[in-house]
């Protein structure tokens, strides 16, 4: 069981390392209601099972009645009660990650083997690889971003006839606003890609906080600016990007999205443990975590941008302590840097 859409997406890597390792197993995955469309298209999951993230008894009875005993394997890729229960409840076989404190001890008889969860100091994709090692499989650092041929038409039919001229992705609003950037940043951003010779592509979903944010980044750029924030499934999305030039993005799922496709990607990060919670380059190594946890950093097709100051990254939700609160780390951030980097990513990638 995962919890939100990054999280689904970086336990693909496992999914990966299971399914090369025994090509005909049936591999299904249990997700929390809202996160199933990151695998709706992957090849490697013969069914998606949903559970709303606070369930009704009736909801929680049903699922249970549907995973009793019904694998010969099953993983829990987070150290929480309920997945440890389900994995439980699920497989004649089962292993999981788990705390290694005392108070979690009750977990392990629910498990037959178990790896000792990190939450500072391994990247989620390595962590969840490892349960691949507890069942003898070689880990696959593979993150698998996937989408349907109706996602590719949605997404061909908004760019239109001009599809092949170069545009750079920049997804500007994350879910919270303690990841966000300002507003008057994106649009100094996006006019430099414009003066390039860029056409300009907006992604973003479909929360009417989101819409209005990027419809209003929108109204201050070029006319022929796409503006994609929810039009488009996550698979269309997906599709999107990887035919970008260039992808700029905060931390949200989007950015690992692009980064996972390969697809030259500047990640705004702020007060996220990059460690734990930075976008997994295409190509990058099982065994290694990719970032380290202060600093500008460059990784594969990845940028990372942190943003200054000597408590960055705190692990707190923005400067006031909760989600709705701004992170004067990024607020702080200069467009003359971003665009630095972006330059620099640019020259690399025409020589």
């Amino acid at each position: 069981m995962t919890r939100r859409i990054g999280d689904v997406l970086l336990a693909t890597p496992l999914i990966r390392s299971l399914k090369q390792a025994w090509p005909q197993a049936a591999l299904d995955a249990l997700v929390f209601a809202g996160t199933e469309s990151v695998l709706t298209a992957n090849p490697d999951v013969r069914r998606v099972v949903t559970i709303p993230e606070r369930p009704g008894f009736l909801q929680h009875l049903a699922l249970v009645a549907r995973l009793l005993r019904s694998y010969d394997v099953a993983l829990s890729v987070l150290a929480g009660d309920r997945p440890t229960v389900y994995a439980f409840l699920a497989g004649r076989w089962r292993a999981g990650l788990l705390d290694s404190g005392r108070k979690e001890s009750w977990k392990r008889r629910f498990l037959h083997q178990w790896v000792a969860f990190d939450n500072l100091n391994t990247h989620t994709a390595r962590m969840n690889i490892a349960l691949a090692g507890v069942l003898g499989v070689p880990g696959s650092g593979e993150v698998v971003v996937s989408w349907s041929a109706d996602d590719e038409q949605q997404a061909a039919w908004l760019l239109g006839a001009d599809a092949a001229q170069p545009y750079s992705v920049l997804h500007p609003h994350p879910k919270y606003r303690y990841k966000m950037w300002r507003p008057e940043a994106w649009i100094e951003l996006a006019l430099w890609l414009a003066g390039r010779g860029f056409r300009l592509v907006l992604t973003g979903g479909g929360d009417p906080d989101e819409i209005a944010f990027v419809s209003g980044l929108a109204r201050a750029l070029p006319p022929e600016t796409i503006n994609a924030a929810g039009r488009l499934s996550l698979g269309a999305s997906a599709y999107l990007v990887s035919r970008a030039r260039l992808f700029i993005g905060p931390d949200t799922a989007m950015t690992h999205v692009a980064a996972a496709l390969g697809v030259p990607t500047v990640a705004l990060y702020g007060p996220t443990n990059c460690v734990k919670w930075g976008p997994w380059p295409r190509g990058h190594a099982p065994d290694a975590n990719p970032w380290r946890r202060c600093g500008s950093q460059r990784s594969g097709n990845v940028t990372l941008l942190q943003g200054a100051g000597a408590c960055v990254p705190c692990h707190l939700e923005g400067c006031d302590r909760h989600v709705g609160s701004y992170s004067d780390c990024l607020q702080q951030l200069p467009a003359a840097r971003v665009i630095a980097a972006v330059e620099q990513m640019l020259d690399a990638g025409s020589t």
